[in-house]
């Protein structure tokens, strides 16, 4: 894929990750949506791509300054949203002819759709692409939060194994040095993962905003006993 980039353009490539968990459209769209505003204006390739080479749709969604070019399967609007702002999103479809391979569209696909997006500028991609209506949304699930209690599951799990929630971090507001009660058993609720001992046990407020239940320098997921999409509940004593 930077083969064909670099080939097509002279854009300056930024690579954001490679090691989301593989086929995972949810994390995915997570994390992007979590790093991409801290980009400056740009086209953003994602291929997080399970059903490469059916008839789902490869787009461009133009979300203010910036573009994002992927597969149509909810990847993109996370991030999409939090990139346009108050600007509307507007979404346009990749034209496919006879791809080199059905199982690769990273290469053959996207990237040569990138490399285009790129060099005629996004405000003109309108005039290059049909309009794509309807594309495929992605939402998060909310928590339940009644009053010291939080019904929620997790989101995702990154790579030090701190869980990341979707109970709201306001939840543990005004809480530090407080305990919470994690399925049955007792955690203390800290600002920061170095206020317990090594290998300890914590809840926290991660920088995505979002409640984490943590080990300090050790893995949560394991510690907790749960992974993406278990349930968590959360009572503050």
């Amino acid at each position: 894929m930077r083969g064909v980039l670099c080939s097509r353009t002279d854009a300056r490539l930024v690579d954001v990750a490679h090691d989301f968990p593989r086929q995972d459209v949810r994390a995915a769209a997570f994390w992007l949506r979590e790093v991409l505003p801290t980009f400056p204006p740009a086209v953003h390739l994602v291929v997080v791509d399970p059903t490469v080479g059916t008839d789902r749709r490869p787009i461009v969604v133009v979300a203010g300054e910036h573009a994002l070019v992927g597969p149509d399967n909810g990847v993109l609007l996370p991030a999409a949203r939090a990139l346009a702002g108050d600007a509307d999103l507007a979404c346009y479809e990749i034209p496919v002819e006879d791809p080199a391979s059905a199982t690769f569209h990273g290469r053959d696909v996207f990237a040569p759709a990138a490399a285009d997006v790129h060099e005629r500028g996004i405000d003109d991609v309108e005039e290059a692409y049909p309009t794509a209506p309807d594309p495929v949304d992605l939402t998060f699930p909310e928590a339940t939060v009644d009053g010291a209690h939080a019904r929620g599951e997790v989101l995702v799990v990154d790579g030090f194994g701190n869980v990341v929630t979707n109970v709201p971090g306001s939840f543990l507001t005004g809480r530090w040095g407080d305990r919470a009660s994690v399925a049955g058993r007792g955690v203390p609720v800290e600002r920061t993962y170095a206020a317990v001992d090594r290998g300890e046990r914590l809840l926290t407020v991660g920088s995505h905003g979002n409640v984490e239940l943590a080990v300090n320098q050790g893995r949560g997921d394991e510690a907790f006993g749960v992974e993406a999409g278990s349930p968590v509940e959360i009572d503050l004593a």
